[in-house]
């Protein structure tokens, strides 16, 4: 798992601490393992917090509960893969430009969805619900003779 860099604001949400060190790869999160779905969740959700308040997005366009909808899920976890490509120090310098035209794009598919209230104490049982299903998963499959 990655770590971001430091910056002078702990807990900050700049650019600075969302950049990692390494190119990412993309994430498929059917096939995510409990602990990796646990850090990709909060990884998402820092730059998606991110995104909104650097862009002034509003929840017409990126729902308080986005992680409730899985088109919504693949799209900002593909629009967050591709900026960190885009904005890794080994990117072309106009890498930044395809991503702002693809965020373009996003954002016209984005737009209709409604504000919902009380996000991130929803957010942190929907997660926590997630990692348990996933982990209900793994002992079933670990517990499963093999052929």
């Amino acid at each position: 798992m990655d770590t971001y860099a430091e910056d002078e604001a702990p807990g900050s949400t700049t650019p600075l601490n969302l950049l990692r060190d390494e190119l990412p790869a993309p994430i498929n999160w059917n096939q995510l393992t409990a602990d990796e779905a646990h850090y990709e969740w909060h990884d998402l959700d820092q730059w998606v917090k991110w995104l909104k308040d650097s862009h002034g997005l509003p929840p017409s366009i990126v729902p308080p509960f986005y992680y409730l909808h899985d088109e919504l899920v693949w799209e900002l976890s593909a629009l967050h893969t591709h900026w960190l490509s885009c904005y890794h120090q080994t990117a072309s310098p106009s890498a930044p430009n395809s991503w702002r035209r693809d965020f373009n794009d996003a954002r016209r598919r984005l737009r209709d969805w409604v504000a919902i209230q009380d996000r991130d104490r929803h957010f942190e049982a929907f997660v926590r619900a997630d990692v348990l299903r996933r982990r209900r998963i793994e002992a079933q499959v670990s517990q499963t003779p093999s052929d």
